[in-house]
């Protein structure tokens, strides 16, 4: 038996133009996370919509599944790329446009897949995005393993492996805390910016299932001593929409937040305990009419 989405939370098609437009806004090109939350404030969506929770992987919300299903769609459709940094652009033939025809779009995506078709339900227009054999493309089978590896991991196994993803990003000095009641700080290090300045920083790992609430974002701030410029709190799940607002808020010390699809998103980039293999798609039908 499937599970139920939330009916409160947009299915992908409701999100292809809203997708586009947060691209728009952005200048043509953005990351996951400022699509998202382009998306969010366009829609006027709450909070407890926007925390609900993917029943399939719990390191992702319902509407982050949903969103990467849309930017799947765009993608397919021949409307919007991806770097390898996991920068969305829209294509230069698009850029002038304003609004998209999403029916066309789903129909030339499920026309160019017909393995896909098979698992359509009530019309080509309900992709089966629940079924436990169909991705988007950004939510592969692979990075879901991932993320169920980092979550079960040695929780100073995944510290190290934080230190050694901040290196990567250009962070030195990298120390992990391995002391108990360090006020919430698992390391610190240096970022240095093109050489000349330099920034004291601190970092959190939580390894998580769900969210990371807006209480948890306040005592990591609160564990900041007065020689840290910068606080870096890291989880394998996510954070809530509260946590997000409450890392970003006026006049307080800004927290950065790598939630567990930017996580995954740097260990592949950087190649840390992954490697490239080939896969091929079968086209059955060449088989069956050959």
């Amino acid at each position: 038996m499937k599970n139920k989405i939330d009916p409160r939370v947009p299915r992908y098609p409701q999100l292809i133009q809203p997708t586009f437009n947060a691209l728009k806004n952005l200048g043509g090109s953005g990351t996951n996370e400022e699509i998202l939350s382009m998306i969010i404030k366009d829609l006027q969506l709450d909070s407890e919509v926007v925390d609900i929770l993917h029943l399939g992987n719990r390191n992702m919300s319902e509407l982050s599944y949903q969103a990467a299903w849309a930017r799947t769609y765009l993608k397919n459709g021949g409307v919007i790329e991806n770097s390898a940094r996991s920068v969305w652009s829209i294509i230069p033939s698009y850029q002038n446009e304003k609004e998209l025809n999403v029916k066309a779009i789903v129909k030339k995506v499920l026309d160019a897949r017909p393995s896909m078709l098979k698992k359509t339900k009530n019309s080509r227009e309900e992709l089966s995005e629940d079924d436990d054999n169909i991705d988007p493309d950004d939510t592969e089978p692979w990075k879901v393993r991932l993320a169920e590896i980092l979550k079960n991991m040695n929780p100073y196994g995944f510290e190290r492996l934080s230190q050694r993803l901040l290196r990567e990003c250009g962070f030195s000095d990298v120390k992990v805390t391995k002391k108990s009641g360090d006020g919430g700080i698992d390391g610190t290090g240096k970022l240095r910016i093109n050489g000349i300045f330099s920034f004291n920083v601190a970092f959190q790992c939580k390894r998580y299932s769900g969210s990371v609430g807006a209480p948890e974002v306040r005592d990591f701030r609160g564990s900041l001593t007065t020689n840290i410029e910068k606080g870096v709190f890291i989880t394998t799940g996510t954070f809530s929409q509260h946590a997000r607002e409450e890392a970003a808020a006026p006049g307080k010390q800004q927290i950065d937040l790598i939630d567990g699809e930017e996580f995954i998103n740097k260990i592949l980039e950087y190649k840390i305990g992954v490697r490239e293999v080939p896969a091929y798609e079968i086209i059955e039908d060449y088989f069956k009419n050959i």
